[in-house]
């Protein structure tokens, strides 16, 4: 699962699109993986480039046509709905939704450092989680003049994920690192759940 994040204490959950009606609703793009929290949000953030994030009441939430529609205090015409075209919905980081053991956010994996127990060295620190249709891949950033590493991140391979201590440990197989070097695809058949 994930969430976008523009900023280290908050998560995007929408991006608003245009007016929605005359009396201020918005018509939004749903970016989170649990649409089900509007249904009762009361409060939110609007960001803006360039400015910090600023606190909004909500009044109103529905669902239409896969989109959310909202309705903030304030924002009582179109013309004020059209000045916030284009701003993202965000909420807390505290606020995100729980998920189930061996589920993660993967904006906490990133950062994190990565361990290859068996071999007792670590490999670098991962910069990106990349969807790939089956088994997410971990792109991990070795050090200087080494070439990124790219890893699957699957149950059978990165056998422990602390996120509070920022600690990834896989135990791959003896190849995947030399597939790595060699410059071929590193991805492995899709063997179990990868986030």
């Amino acid at each position: 699962m994930w969430a976008q994040f523009t900023a280290v204490q908050f998560l995007t959950i929408a991006r608003i699109l245009r007016p929605q009606g005359r009396l201020g609703e918005v018509a939004a793009e749903i970016l989170t993986d649990f649409p089900a929290r509007f249904e009762k949000l009361q409060s939110a953030f609007l960001d803006a480039p360039g400015q910090a994030p600023r606190p909004v009441t909500v009044e109103r939430v529905w669902p239409h046509k896969g989109r959310v529609i909202l309705k903030f205090s304030g924002s009582d015409s179109i013309e004020s709905a059209a000045l916030l075209r284009g701003l993202h919905v965000l909420i807390p980081r505290e606020q995100r939704t729980p998920l189930p053991l061996h589920h993660y956010y993967w904006w906490e994996l990133c950062g994190c450092r990565v361990l290859w127990e068996r071999q007792g060295r670590e490999i670098g620190t991962v910069t990106d989680v990349e969807p790939t249709g089956g088994v997410p891949l971990l792109h991990v950033a070795p050090g200087e003049g080494k070439s990124e590493v790219l890893i699957p991140l699957a149950q059978e391979i990165c056998t422990r994920i602390d996120p509070a201590t920022k600690t990834i440990v896989i135990d791959p197989p003896e190849d995947l690192l030399d597939l790595n070097s060699e410059g071929r695809p590193s991805s492995l058949p899709a063997k179990g759940q990868g986030s």
